[in-house]
């Protein structure tokens, strides 16, 4: 078995055209290409920050009340557990964050029962 450690110890000590060299002809020898794993790595890399990525909390704000402002005050009591002043006083301070941190099926609802009353709803 090769002595890793002296293996490190010659490789630290190359310029980099003595490198670049080096990476050449183990290229051939072997017939693979350093910048093909560079490619893979990069790939799989960019696809874990994508997946890392993806939204899985969402908050539904009311943007504006429309014309139906006593529906759309209802319909905010039942989406939330908020009483009759502070559900008037959330939909008055539109635009306004209904709900927080829910799922997207909640928010889906949420904003579906928001907008069949007047309202209009953003999702974010």
């Amino acid at each position: 078995m090769a002595d890793l450690n002296a293996i490190k110890e010659q490789l630290d000590g190359l310029t980099l055209l003595e490198a670049a060299s080096l990476v050449k002809m183990l290229e051939e020898a072997w017939g693979v290409s350093a910048a093909a794993s560079v490619a893979v790595a990069g790939v799989a890399a960019a696809a874990a920050e994508e997946e890392a990525e993806e939204q899985t909390e969402f908050d539904v704000v009311l943007q504006s009340v429309g014309e139906k402002k006593i529906n759309v005050i209802k319909a905010v009591r039942a989406v939330t557990s908020l009483g009759l002043k502070e559900a008037k006083e959330l939909v008055e301070s539109a635009p306004a964050t209904i709900v927080t941190a829910v799922t997207k099926e909640v928010a889906a609802d949420v904003k579906g029962q928001l907008e069949a009353e007047g309202a209009t709803v953003a999702v974010k």
